[in-house]
C-alpha cells in the first residue's frame, strides 16, 4: 500500500543508524514480533509532526552504499524527543502500529479490513484457480502463506477508529513527503 512510503524514511534511517534495526523491521522484539500498544491522538499527531525531519534525514542519506558507516542513532533520538517521544524507538514503535492499522485501510473507501482475512481470502482464491499454471500458483501460495504467517493480528482495535480519524492528516504527511523528494 502507498502508506508504506511515510514509514519508509522511518525504516531507512534506522537502518542506516542503528545496527539493532538491521532486519529492516520496525519496532520489533527479540522474537521478532511487534510490540503493539494502545495508541494516542497525541503520539499519532507526534509522529506526523515528526515526518517532515525524519524524511529530511532519509533524504540525507539517500545514494549512500549500504555499507556506508553512518549512525544517525544520535539525531533520530533528538528528533523523536522534539516531537514528544522518549526516543526514536518509541517514535519507531508507535509508526509501526499505526503501519498496522493503515495495511487493512483501503485507500479509496477508508473503511478498515483486517488484512490477514484478506490474504486468506486471497489464499483460497489462487488454491481454487485451475487456469493458473502450476509452478506459478505453488510459489504464490507460498508467498500468501509466508506473509499470513509473518503479519501480527491486531492486538488494540480501538486503534482503528483512532487512526481511521485522522487518516487524512496522516495522507497529508504521505504526500507532503512524497512532493519533498
Amino acid at each position: 500500500m502507498q502508506h508504506g512510503k511515510w514509514f519508509l524514511a522511518l525504516v531507512f534511517a534506522a537502518l542506516i543508524g542503528a545496527s539493532s534495526l538491521s532486519t529492516g523491521v520496525m519496532a520489533q522484539d527479540a522474537g521478532g514480533d511487534i510490540r503493539q500498544l494502545a495508541l494516542t491522538e497525541a503520539q499519532i499527531k507526534n509522529l506526523v509532526a515528526a515526518q517532515p525531519d525524519l524524511a529530511k534525514v532519509a533524504k540525507r542519506l539517500e545514494g549512500l552504499p549500504e555499507d556506508a558507516n553512518v549512525s544517525v542513532q544520535k539525531e533520530l533520538d533528538e528528533i523523536a524527543t522534539k516531537h514528544g517521544f522518549k526516543d526514536f524507538d518509541e517514535l519507531d514503535q508507535v509508526s509501526a502500529n499505526v503501519q498496522l492499522v493503515l495495511d487493512g485501510i483501503d485507500p479509496e473507501t477508508g473503511e478498515y479490513a483486517d488484512p490477514i482475512e484478506g490474504m486468506k481470502q486471497e489464499l483460497a482464491d489462487v488454491k481454487s484457480d485451475s487456469s493458473m499454471p502450476e509452478n506459478e500458483k505453488k510459489e504464490l501460495i507460498s508467498e500468501l502463506e509466508e506473509a499470513i504467517a509473518a503479519m501480527p493480528a491486531l492486538e488494540h482495535t480501538e486503534n482503528i477508529e483512532l487512526v481511521k480519524k485522522h487518516h487524512k492528516l496522516i495522507q497529508e504527511a504521505l504526500d507532503a513527503g512524497d512532493e519533498g523528494k
